[in-house]
């Protein structure tokens, strides 16, 4: 259920109407409270704006208040039951309530989830987030509720004719979910070659990690960085290197590097960076050193677990 929701509540739609003006900024400032005020507000006075309705359900949607977007995305659908958004913005407020109940709830809400993003992918064949929320809900459900590799592949065949990165990432997807790495991989190559994002590189440096091959992760990194440029890539070499105690020096390198040119775009705190560094130390057996850059890690980010257990660990060595 991942990738459908990076995609499901971003506003596509730009409003005329002076009340509804300063939405689009406040989500994407984030300030998804702000922007729900202000729609339902409007909503008071005009009830029956499908516009405002989706906005409003998005705004709920990004602060997962399951119900709320699920009750307004209800009201798009019965409005209009051939819109294919619409059934697919429901079966994503469903499917992300059904992950946060319980499984015994759960399976009274998955044939709901189902049955709307069929009938988004029946309605749109041009649809692609409701054919990757398909590729994942067949092989994420038991096969005793529906589940089915080759459903999921089925899918993944249709992005694929759409947008063939889209479609390679799918079937990389599948085959990383059925443990078939060496396909996964293949297919993963396929997407680099083919579109060569940061998220095609992306998938392949987790499939490499996730299969204990901190060197292949490494190279697929350096190839990243060869092609975009990213300072957030240097702190990616970092972590994998800390994390599996390979190529300290290159790893060390790379933190300082992407401390020293850091901005708030890079996405991860420089509080992170330097607790890599205080584990390659902690490789090194340097612990004077180890102990200077995990004490900077906890000065930034204080209630972070994983900050405080590695400083215990320094302290014992």
């Amino acid at each position: 259920m991942n990738k459908f929701l990076l995609l499901l509540f971003f506003p596509t739609l730009i409003f005329g109407q002076p009340e509804l003006a300063d939405v689009d900024a406040l989500f994407q400032k984030k300030q998804f409270e702000k922007a729900e005020k202000i729609v339902s507000d409007y909503l008071q006075n005009n009830p029956n704006n499908l516009k405002a309705i989706e906005f409003l359900g998005d705004a709920y949607g990004h602060q997962k208040k399951w119900d709320d977007a699920i009750n307004q995305y209800q009201k798009l659908v019965n409005s209009n039951k051939n819109n294919a958004n619409y059934h697919y913005k429901y079966g994503g407020a469903l499917g992300m309530k059904a992950l946060s109940v319980s499984k015994l709830k759960a399976l009274g809400i998955i044939g709901d989830v189902k049955t709307a993003f069929l009938k988004a992918a029946e309605l749109d064949k041009n649809h692609i987030n409701a054919r990757w929320a398909l590729v994942e809900l067949y092989m994420q459900l038991p096969g005793i509720l529906g589940g089915s590799k080759s459903k999921s592949l089925k899918y993944a065949q249709q992005l694929e004719n759409l947008s063939e990165v889209d479609g390679y990432l799918a079937k990389g997807y599948v085959y990383e979910y059925d443990n078939a790495p060496e396909l996964a991989e293949k297919y993963y190559k396929m997407a680099i070659a083919e579109g060569g994002s940061l998220t095609c590189y992306n998938k392949l440096t987790t499939l490499y990690e996730n299969q204990n091959q901190p060197q292949k992760a490494i190279q697929n990194i350096e190839a990243a960085q060869q092609k975009h440029q990213r300072n957030a890539l240097h702190y990616q070499i970092g972590k994998v290197v800390a994390e599996y105690n390979t190529q300290l020096k290159k790893g060390e390198q790379c933190l300082l590097t992407y401390i020293t040119n850091y901005t708030a775009s890079d996405g991860v705190p420089k509080a992170w960076a330097h607790y890599r560094l205080a584990q390659i130390n902690v490789h090194k057996n340097n612990k004077p050193e180890a102990l200077k850059y995990i004490n900077l890690a906890i000065a930034e980010l204080p209630n972070i677990p994983s900050f405080k257990k590695q400083k215990e660990e320094i302290l014992k060595l």
